[in-house]
Parts: C-alpha cells; sequence; structure tokens
C-alpha cells in the first residue's frame, strides 16, 4: 500500500497522539504507525493503571484515561492509524524548492511519503528487566510472576512482593497497599530513587504497617509448580535467607531500551536518545524531527507536558515545510469560532 501525508509519525503514545491535535489545528493531516498492537504506548502497554499526577489542570487520572482523553480531543480530525508495524527504512526522495521529502517502509510493506517525520517512539522498542539470578522466572509469567501492572484487580486480596527500588516500585506500592492482603516491597538498601513525595507516603505505611519494607533484600529463588507460591529472599548483610508465603511477584526493574531501525537512520545519537535543536527539535536531518522521551537537548527532562510543548513547536516547522513562504495560522482556539465549531463546542 502506497500513502502521503503531510506528517507521518512513528510512535502512537500520547505525544504522538498529541501531535495529531496540534497538526490539525493548521490543517495538517496526520498518519501514525506504532509496533504496538494498540495506541498509547507505555502508558497503555506497561501501566495503564497507573495514576498520572503531573497533567496541567488535571490532578489526577490513570495513564489510560490519559490515553482515552487524548483520542478524545483529536477526534475532530482526520488521520490514519497502522498498528503492529515497525518503520524499518527511510529514505530521502528528490529536493524540491529546497524541501527534502522523505520515503519510509514498514515491515507490513505499508509505503509512505512525506515531507516531516517525526519519531515520537519513547524509550523506542522495550523490554522488562529479569530479577538476577534467577533462572527462567518467565515460566510463571502470569502465574504469579509479572513486570508491570495491567489491572489492579489482579492483586486484590493478595499477598503480594514488589522488587525494585524507582519510582513506578514506590508508586505501585502505594497503589496496591489500597487493595492487596499484604505489600511487601524488597530492595537490596534501604534508599531509593524515586520522588520524595511517594517515597513519604511509602513510609507513612510502613510506620501503620500497612506495607512491609524488606531491607536489604534480593530475591534467591521462587517456589511453586503450576504458579507462584513462594519466595525465597536473601539478606545482604547477614547472607541469611527466609521463605515467605506469596501469591504475586512484582518485578519492577526498569526497562532494556532498544532502538532498532532507529539506529540505521543515520541520525545524531546521544545515550541512545536522538540528538535535536531546541527551536523546532528536528534532527540532523532536514523534516526529521523527535519529540517526547526519545530526544535528548540540553536540559531535556522525560515528561509528557515536555513531549507535549516540543511536538507544538515540531508541528509549527513541519506546516512551514509543506507551505514554504506561508506565515503559520496562530491563533488561540478561544477565539477561533471556526475551529470551536469543529471541535464541536456551542455557546
Amino acid at each position: 500500500m502506497k500513502i502521503e501525508t503531510d506528517i507521518l509519525v512513528i510512535g502512537a503514545g500520547p505525544v504522538g497522539l498529541f501531535t495529531v491535535f496540534e497538526a490539525g489545528l493548521l490543517g495538517l493531516r496526520c498518519t501514525l504507525i506504532d509496533n504496538l498492537d494498540k495506541v498509547g504506548g507505555q502508558c497503555s502497554e506497561l501501566y495503564p493503571e497507573k495514576p498520572i499526577y503531573d497533567i496541567p489542570g488535571v490532578p489526577s487520572q490513570t495513564a489510560q484515561e490519559h490515553v482515552d482523553a487524548l483520542l478524545e480531543q483529536i477526534k475532530p480530525f482526520d488521520y490514519d492509524l497502522y498498528l503492529s508495524q515497525r518503520v524499518e527504512v527511510i529514505e530521502p526522495l528528490s529536493t524540491e524548492d529546497g524541501v527534502t521529502s522523505w520515503k519510509i517502509l514498514t515491515n507490513e510493506g505499508l509505503e509512505c511519503t512525506t515531507k516531516n517525520i517525526f519519531i515520537a517512539a519513547g524509550a523506542g522498542s522495550f523490554e522488562a528487566r529479569r530479577p538476577p539470578n534467577i533462572e527462567d522466572p518467565d515460566q510463571f509469567l502470569d502465574l504469579g510472576v509479572s513486570y508491570s501492572v495491567k489491572s489492579v484487580e489482579k492483586y486484590r486480596d493478595k499477598n503480594l512482593f514488589i522488587f525494585g527500588g524507582g519510582d513506578s516500585a514506590l508508586d505501585w506500592t502505594v497503589e496496591l497497599a489500597k487493595v492487596a492482603q499484604s505489600v511487601s516491597l524488597v530492595h537490596r538498601r534501604d534508599e531509593f530513587r524515586g520522588a520524595q513525595h511517594t517515597e513519604a507516603q511509602m513510609r507513612e505505611l510502613v510506620a501503620t504497617e500497612a506495607v512491609n519494607l524488606l531491607t536489604p533484600f534480593q530475591i534467591e529463588s521462587i517456589q511453586g509448580t503450576e504458579k507462584v507460591t513462594a519466595v525465597t529472599l536473601k539478606n545482604f548483610d547477614t547472607k541469611e535467607s527466609v521463605t515467605k508465603d506469596a501469591d504475586e511477584l512484582l518485578f519492577l526493574f526498569g526497562l532494556n531500551k532498544k532502538l532498532g531501525p532507529i539506529l540505521d537512520w543515520e541520525l545524531e545519537l546521544v545515550q541512545k536518545k536522538i540528538a535535536v535543536n531546541t527551536e523546532n527539535f528536528e534532527t540532523n536531518k532536514d523534516g526529521i524531527f523527535a519529540v517526547g522521551d526519545i530526544n535528548d537537548y540540553p536540559g531535556k527532562l522525560d515528561l509528557i507536558l515536555c513531549g507535549f510543548h516540543e511536538t507544538t513547536l515540531a508541528v509549527q516547522k513541519a506546516f512551514q515545510r509543506i507551505h514554504p513562504g506561508e506565515r503559520v495560522p496562530f491563533g488561540y482556539t478561544t477565539s477561533n469560532t471556526k475551529l470551536q465549531k469543529k471541535l464541536g463546542v456551542t455557546e
């Protein structure tokens, strides 16, 4: 299949979805391609029920609710969506009026030509890190072993052990303590890398015995035949081992990130991220932009709201590449009656 589009967006996570909105405001059409089988990126795939607190004007919503809200926001605009496809090849085409066009090919045979490519691939492809020194923990996958939380109800009234010391481990310790029969947080030291506010919440739960904090421990073995029934932990200091009954083990050791085909596209990289300028978040290739967690520049923060800012400015440049010499039709949505009608706003 051959198609043509104004902006080809690689990645259908929150930043990719918001690109559709910003492009739609300027009358540009987007085509989104994602190698996952659903929209939402990591928000939908890894932690759909994890609360998000730092979206301006939204005190709290789950990651999936955030994705659903973005999908609702872009309903008024036309866009194409291709899931379960991976962009394999990016090739430059002839330059017209000094503006380079691009052709992309996917592993499913889709061919797309465009003047603008937005790489909004988050962390790239990713795989959860497995617990160290455990032989084949995946034999218990979905039988007591998990690497992400896709349903809070799965842990209701269960004896749960959470392993890790970062934001995800702290966040889920606080949230799942509300539904689980017991929650034990296991870490190799009594120091954590997560947000101070969440760590304080966790320690308050420990003080009230709503959470068991087990430090300095690491996992030694998993017991069970058809499913997990117990876990053995080893104390770093005393070297003694202890076995405890367990229903669910949640390993949150982070992700192994892989850029995949991006490595072949001759883009300037900085520690497995794509280097961009901060004027319009263009890469070292004309017409190829990188927005969201995939990019790198001085002062970069891996926050969704930062990705929204980045893609907003990048879309302005994309418009100029499609319409050289024309002024970008900037306007506030609050005063644009034509746009309000399109968005279904009525007085």
